[in-house]
């Protein structure tokens, strides 16, 4: 039965994201094309939770981001390493949160209405990071250590899949 990414309202964040990476794992199990797993990707967490803005951002030549699929509002094509919210997150291989993105010392606005960000490093069977999950939300604080947790787990699952 094909997952329909409609949770009911009563369900907590943490089990939103539990019911979710059960769902995710239907349109990633047997794929291994980056570009395919990263558009569904994009389009399931935007269903389930509503986010103004996610997709990825591969990286190229070391030295750039480039714009890979997304969902949601035009966004910028190039960034360079380590700068903005994904550029440092590309380089310290870590998992960002921004409850602010004013605040972000070099906040690379794509958006003028983004207000708060998440970007999660996206690792190669070798332990490299090839790319970000960056999402937007049009609310100030919107992520927590709820959202890291949950979207780290589904970018794991994700990671298990590409080659």
């Amino acid at each position: 039965m094909e997952p329909t990414f409609v949770y009911p309202g009563k369900l907590s964040k943490s089990e939103r994201y539990a019911a979710l990476l059960d769902d995710y794992k239907y349109y990633i199990e047997g794929e291994t094309d980056l570009i395919s797993t990263m558009a569904n990707t994009s389009a399931v967490l935007r269903e389930a939770f509503g986010f103004f803005w996610v997709g990825f951002y591969l990286v190229h030549d070391k030295e750039w981001l480039h714009l890979g699929p997304f969902q949601g509002s035009a966004a910028c094509t190039r960034i360079r390493l380590g700068r903005g919210v994904c550029g440092t997150c590309w380089a310290k291989g870590e998992t960002i949160v921004v409850p602010d993105v004013d605040a972000f010392p070099g906040h690379i606005a794509c958006s003028s209405a983004s207000r708060s960000e998440i970007v999660l490093p996206v690792h190669d069977k070798s332990g490299a990071v090839i790319a970000v999950l960056d999402i937007d939300s049009d609310s100030l604080g919107a992520f927590d250590e709820e959202d890291s947790q949950g979207l780290q787990a589904i970018v794991a699952a994700m990671e298990t899949v590409i080659d």
